[in-house]
């Protein structure tokens, strides 16, 4: 796949925190593969006063500053950790001014991709996925990557990429984004569909092997052109048959990435993020790749 020649490269959304340096790392790694910069983002919130409070507001928004460059210098250095000894990707730093989600979202338009943690520094720290991640998984312009502290995986690991298929055009970005990580990672890629979204199975009276063969119809459909163009990439076919998203976060256990598109085959087109997407984001035990359809 040709290189793109977006003006931010990898963007990865830093604050601080440990989830943060997770996404970090795992950038670290993608810049790699594709020969790309990595641009690390911090957004200072602006200060908002029902009062006046002009010197307490000037010192809040000098410490607003320090901790920016704070957050910049940590990411940098880990960043520089995470090369382990490798020539280290092209850094380069924006600092914004504004509301997280609209600055990200902005300058998402200009990254080939999106990095974020699955939670930042915000007041809700127990929160499995985070707000701001959360609105950037129905707000990005490019394909967003969540990661979670501790399941960034080794450079080079041999786990397969995981994709998500349910049989709807949605997911053909996400089929050619999964193809292309398979590849550059020299890794096989597991495709998993799921014949129902709902809980179907047993009821008496169905042929399970009937829908089976129907679920292998679809993925040929949709994988079609896919192997030839990536003759390199060896597959493997799952076919379950219900509830989608605990088949993935279970078969994540076994993957270093999981990739599913923004939004599937239910009945409300209009949402940009489907159930499944979101349920996978949030509780995966790998990095989760949500692709725009």
């Amino acid at each position: 796949m040709s290189e793109s020649s977006s003006e931010f490269g990898i963007l990865v959304g830093v604050d601080g925190s440990p989830e943060a340096h997770s996404a970090v790392r795992w950038a670290v790694q993608e810049a790699a593969l594709r020969h790309r910069p990595i641009t690390l983002m911090h957004v200072v919130a602006p200060v908002v006063v029902t009062w006046p409070i002009e010197a307490v507001v000037t010192s809040f928004y000098e410490w607003q500053e320090d901790n920016a460059k704070s957050v910049i210098e940590q990411s940098q250095e880990t960043v520089a950790a995470a090369t382990a000894g490798a020539p280290p990707p092209e850094v380069r730093v924006e600092v914004r001014h504004g509301g997280a989600v609209t600055e990200f979202a902005d300058a998402s338009a200009h990254a080939d991709l999106m990095v974020v943690g699955s939670r930042g520094l915000g007041p809700v720290g127990g929160a499995v996925l985070g707000s701001v991640s959360r609105a950037l998984l129905h707000h990005a312009k490019c394909p967003v990557v969540v990661t979670r502290e501790g399941v960034v995986g080794k450079p080079h690991d041999t786990l397969p990429v995981l994709l998500g298929i349910d049989g709807s055009p949605a997911s053909e970005n996400a089929t050619a984004f999964a193809f292309d990580e398979a590849s550059r990672r020299g890794v096989e890629l597991v495709v998993l569909h799921a014949w129902s979204d709902v809980a179907v199975f047993p009821i008496l009276g169905m042929d399970w092997h009937q829908y089976e063969q129907q679920g292998h119809e679809v993925l040929g459909e949709r994988l079609a052109g896919w192997q030839e163009r990536y003759p390199d990439v060896a597959i493997r076919r799952r076919i379950v048959c219900d509830k989608p998203a605990r088949w993935l976060i279970d078969e994540s256990r076994q993957a270093q990435l999981v990739v599913v598109g923004s939004r599937g085959r239910g009945g409300i087109s209009s949402m940009l993020l489907g159930s499944v997407s979101t349920a996978v984001a949030e509780s995966a035990l790998a990095p989760v790749a949500v692709v725009r359809g």
